[in-house]
């Protein structure tokens, strides 16, 4: 899947929308999971190297991902590994605690979980939005891009301080998007 900058945008956009109208069984990326889309059609997220600690493979990071195939009734997670960090073991025994909390929570109420349907473009919406913001920026004055991307990497290492690895990666991707933007100003001979 492509990554998250701009020329990318509407192909990411289309590539969801065929993933959840069905016209594909399988999309391979990083990017979708990280950035918490809601998409009830995946029922299988498969993570390779999950034993290589590191940004994308934290305690957190593992849930946000297991979370992705837990709002499918039939989802299921796969982890690729030769050993269980402990970041894995966390994730999976926090992923056990809230299914036995809502299994238990649907035994008392007598609810008989169903899958969910949510109209397409609900989903994708935010996809849009993100491409508006990204062309907000074209003709913003340089130094206040300038000023854009350093906010910006401030509260990327917030984030990141605060261990929200998600969001950090999230808004590194964003700054990177702007840097090069503004690279081209600079370029361009733009003041």
């Amino acid at each position: 899947m492509p990554d998250g900058s701009s020329g990318h945008t509407l192909r990411r956009v289309e590539l969801l929308r065929q993933l959840r109208a069905g016209d594909f069984d399988v999309l391979v990326g990083i990017n979708l999971l990280r950035e918490g889309l809601d998409l009830p059609e995946v029922s299988l997220v498969a993570t390779l190297d999950a034993d290589k600690e590191g940004f994308l493979r934290s305690g957190t990071s593992l849930i946000q991902t297991i979370g992705r195939a837990a709002r499918n009734v039939s989802g299921e997670v796969h982890m690729y590994a030769d050993k269980i960090t402990d970041s894995m073991r966390h994730a999976i025994d926090e992923t056990d605690r809230r299914r036995a909390k809502q299994v238990a929570y649907n035994k008392e109420r007598g609810v008989d979980p169903q899958p969910l349907r949510k109209k397409i473009a609900d989903i994708l919406d935010r996809v849009y939005s993100e491409a508006e913001d990204t062309e907000s920026v074209a003709g913003m004055p340089r130094a206040e891009l300038a000023d854009l991307i350093q906010q910006m990497t401030d509260q990327m290492m917030q984030a990141a301080r605060d261990l929200q690895f998600e969001l950090a990666a999230r808004l590194r991707d964003e700054v990177a998007d702007l840097k090069k933007e503004l690279r081209g100003m600079d370029a361009a001979g733009i003041k």
